[in-house]
Parts: structure tokens; C-alpha cells; sequence
């Protein structure tokens, strides 16, 4: 009899154990599907880009929010992103998933350049 008591109570302890295992694994899960992108910010004031030159990691999503009391947009060279036109204090956001130099200007004002460096 002691020895069926000395196996269940393994058997529990083995239960518990996987238990918090599993418990633990789940707590891990749930502050990987809380993790926020890493982000940085670019001001638009002054007709300028501010930084002009940003290098960001890959992931990392840049929001430019406009200052200026004219309207201003945020208009990668090749077109891989594009915003519309930001009154002042409107927002316009790009994730930059891959590495790459990502030149951009501002398609009301031509002479206004910036550019992300992403690695």
C-alpha cells in the first residue's frame, strides 16, 4: 500500500510539474503576442524631414506626423509607400520589413527628401 501512495504521489507530482510547464510556456506566448515593433518617429516642420537620414532595424515602423501648418506627403522613391495628403498634426505610418535604403520626398514640395536606411 505505501508503495502505491509513494507512485501516486509521483504521478501528481509529474502532473503538476507539467502543469506549470505548460502554464509557463503560456505565459511566454502571451508576452511574444504583446511585444510591440520596435518604432521611431519623423517630424515634418519647417518644410523639412526631421531626422533627413534615419537608420531603423528590419520590423521597425516609422511614423512621420506633419507640424507644419502646410500640408505636406511622405512619397517613397520607388513608390513602395505613399501617403495621403497629412493636414498638421495628421500621422502616416510604414513598417520596413526588409533591409534597403528607402529615399522618400514630399510630392506637394519636391525640394523636402529624407530617407530610411534599414539594417
Amino acid at each position: 500500500m505505501r508503495e502505491l501512495i509513494q507512485k501516486t504521489g509521483r504521478i501528481a507530482a509529474l502532473a503538476l510539474a507539467s502543469t506549470l510547464v505548460i502554464g509557463g510556456s503560456a505565459v511566454v506566448l502571451a508576452r511574444a503576442e504583446t511585444a510591440m515593433p520596435p518604432t521611431a518617429d519623423v517630424k515634418i516642420d519647417n518644410f523639412s524631414f526631421g531626422p533627413v537620414m534615419l537608420t531603423v532595424a528590419p520590423g521597425t515602423k516609422v511614423t512621420w506626423t506633419n507640424r507644419d501648418d502646410i500640408p505636406h506627403t511622405v512619397v517613397a522613391d520607388d513608390k513602395t509607400f505613399k501617403s495621403k495628403t497629412l493636414d498638421t498634426d495628421e500621422t502616416f505610418s510604414y513598417t520596413f520589413d526588409k533591409p534597403g535604403t528607402y529615399p522618400y520626398f514630399c510630392s506637394i514640395h519636391p525640394h523636402m527628401t529624407g530617407q530610411v536606411i534599414v539594417k
